[in-house]
């Protein structure tokens, strides 16, 4: 069954998410799963694969995890899309402005792009301006047309519009700092992830939360990779330092839809009713943004955070597996070409050709092997569910993929590549 094929005639792209297409993938990956239970998950012919992929790393304690299930069933049951706000609307709203320390007030949505999009709008309203600042090494914020107008793919986008976009250097203040000397008391807000593979160094975070201050913008934390990852309070308590509007999703519901968008009250108002004879900022507004299902998965998985101690696993097993396969591969002389970096919650495997420049067909060469032994590692995103059992079986099969890259490096990569390399997702051309 070519179910490539049948995707790719009724939905663009053949998937709904661009990182699940299938030129994000070796020619031997699965071209459709069918269920997921923990970390493995299962094609439509019943073949199983171990996963490192974990639902665009959306899912942090394993598929179809009961308790988190069962809340949301029982939100199901209750209706799921009421009338007028939900019970459970109010309890997991209470529950996120006590969880993250920056969030005064919340609003829900279904994607990480309507929140993005809806700091923009806030930080806009809020300071009058119109310019938009972002870190340039940090690869996606939103779907909207200020943010995709700002690269590659910004085809039906205004270059008016795309305009207003301005991007800085990650750890690299002065490079801030210069665009609020070009465009003087003109930039609205500043928006960057608070770490991704790069350590902030020199409380850089701290620094750009000053400059902020000092200049009148609304400095925005995009927390929805880095949230309940790095730290159970988000990365902003990590890092010791808070933001006034911030925003999450992805590992917030173990992999039901929803989207947080938080921050300071006096800017989070601004989309109220409640302030008479205030100008109104049509902030978020959807009828299925605080659907109850997702919203009793929330709560169920900031629970069973807490009582599986989540986090401090991810942790730990991340320390394991960068190890591990770093040690590998340092055995195999292959340190210079192919290495785990990044922090250990959230790890990052890099692949190098002979003149070691990163690259895609070595990428895709790694994950092809890796797939041959029933593991999906487009990226590392680690679960709950990853246990020692998991480490052992990954780092032998690792193993035998070093082995194989170790060759192509002698031979060329086309010789063991059974198909056309991975592509990135931002470039101008298909």
């Amino acid at each position: 069954m070519n179910y490539t094929s049948r995707l790719q005639k009724v939905i663009p792209g053949g998937a709904h998410t661009y990182s699940r297409g299938e030129d994000q993938y070796p020619t031997n990956a699965p071209q459709i799963l069918k269920r997921g239970k923990g970390c493995y998950v299962w094609d439509a012919s019943g073949k199983k694969y171990l996963d490192y992929g974990m639902a665009l790393r959306a899912v942090t304690i394993g598929y179809s995890h009961k308790p988190v299930n069962d809340a949301a069933f029982q939100q199901i049951r209750c209706g799921n899309n009421l009338t007028r706000p939900s019970l459970i609307e109010l309890e997991a709203a209470e529950l996120f402005t006590k969880i993250i320390p920056s969030a005064e007030m919340v609003k829900f949505a279904k994607n990480g792009s309507s929140v993005t999009t809806a700091a923009v709008k806030l930080a806009r309203a809020y300071t009058g301006r119109k310019y938009i600042a972002i870190c340039a090494e940090h690869p996606f914020y939103s779907f909207d047309d200020w943010f995709i107008g700002s690269t590659v793919m910004s085809r039906g986008v205004p270059e008016d519009l795309a305009m207003l976009t301005l991007k800085f250097h990650y750890n690299d203040i002065e490079s801030l700092k210069e665009l609020f000397r070009k465009y003087p008391k003109q930039i609205a807000g500043v928006l960057l992830e608070p770490a991704t593979v790069t350590e902030p160094h020199h409380e850089f975070l701290q620094q750009i939360q000053a400059l902020c201050q000092k200049e009148g913008s609304v400095f925005i934390l995009d927390e929805m990779i880095t949230g309940f990852r790095w730290h159970i309070n988000g990365a902003q308590t990590y890092f010791h330092v808070k933001p006034d509007l911030c925003t999450f999703g992805k590992a917030m519901t173990n992999g039901f839809s929803v989207a947080a968008l938080g921050g300071k009250r006096e800017i989070m108002k601004l989309g109220g009713i409640d302030d008479e004879g205030q100008e109104r900022v049509f902030l978020l507004s959807a009828t299925h943004g605080a659907e109850m299902c997702g919203l009793g998965a929330f709560i169920q998985t900031m629970k069973e955070y807490k009582r599986l101690h989540v986090v401090s696993h991810l942790w730990e097993y991340g320390k394991k597996l960068t190890r591990g396969m770093n040690a590998i591969s340092k055995n195999l002389n292959l340190q210079e070409y192919f290495f785990v970096e990044g922090y250990p919650c959230s790890p990052n495997y890099v692949t190098k050709d002979t003149s070691k420049i990163n690259s895609f067909a070595y990428r895709t060469l790694f994950s092809q092997e890796m797939i041959r032994q029933g593991i999906l590692m487009p990226w590392i995103a680690l679960s709950y569910s990853h246990s020692n059992q998991e480490l052992e079986k990954t780092l032998h099969a690792v193993e035998k993929a070093l082995r194989v890259y170790r060759n192509a490096l002698e031979n060329g990569p086309e010789k063991y590549l059974h198909g056309r390399s991975i592509k990135p997702v931002f470039r101008k051309f298909n």
